[in-house]
């Protein structure tokens, strides 16, 4: 299932779930049939979006929530709506979905929501709180950095742990404290990002 998803003018991000399906696969069906549906409509032929896609694998704990703020306040932060209201009503983002203006059935929000209360209208206060405190931290290079520096949170945070004596692993495709990166490692290759959990972008 999707998380999280943000359309932005010339790319997407996008949070899913990945489960027998690999997840090279899932991109190739969505990119191909969106771009030949897109094309079609348009009139138009050739690329769609200006790169190939790249992913992240991620540990739940703690990345899930932080994932799902960063993606859907990326409009907000690339400037096409000037507001969290604005964002409410942005009809190419799941936050809209999450907050019940724009619910669509493949994005599965009620995952996200019970992570803030039982409820549905407490959940989406507490979302929307969660959301909004996001606001100010602008790009998160513990998000998007590199691997070994991406995982320890940051250059200050890996240089502490060394000065500490602590050994880290680190790889660029995966997002996670180091136990977590070394069983993905001794689990999963060589089919790395067929496994459990990824940020598309």
């Amino acid at each position: 299932p999707c998380l999280a998803w943000a359309l932005i003018s010339n790319h997407f991000h996008l949070l899913l779930v990945t489960g027998a399906v690999p997840i090279v696969t899932v991109m190739r069906r969505l990119l191909t049939g969106y771009a030949l549906t897109h094309n079609r409509r348009h009139q138009r032929h050739g690329h769609l979006f200006q790169n190939r896609y790249q992913s992240i694998l991620c540990q739940e704990e703690p990345y899930l929530l932080e994932w799902v703020r960063y993606i859907h306040l990326h409009p907000l932060r690339a400037q096409i709506v000037t507001s969290l209201e604005e964002l409410e009503r942005y009809r190419y983002s799941g936050h809209s979905a999450l907050m019940g203006k724009e619910p669509n059935n493949w994005q599965d929000a009620d995952k996200v929501l019970a992570l803030f209360a039982n409820r549905p209208s407490a959940a989406r206060y507490g979302y929307r709180q969660f959301v909004e405190e996001g606001i100010g931290m602008g790009r998160r290079p513990e998000l998007t950095g590199g691997g070994l520096i991406r995982s320890a949170g940051g250059w200050m945070a890996l240089k502490s742990r060394k000065e500490g004596g602590g050994r880290t692993k680190g790889d660029e495709r995966i997002l996670g404290e180091s136990e977590f990166v070394e069983s993905v490692l001794k689990a999963c290759i060589p089919r790395l990002l067929d496994c459990n959990f990824g940020i598309i972008y």
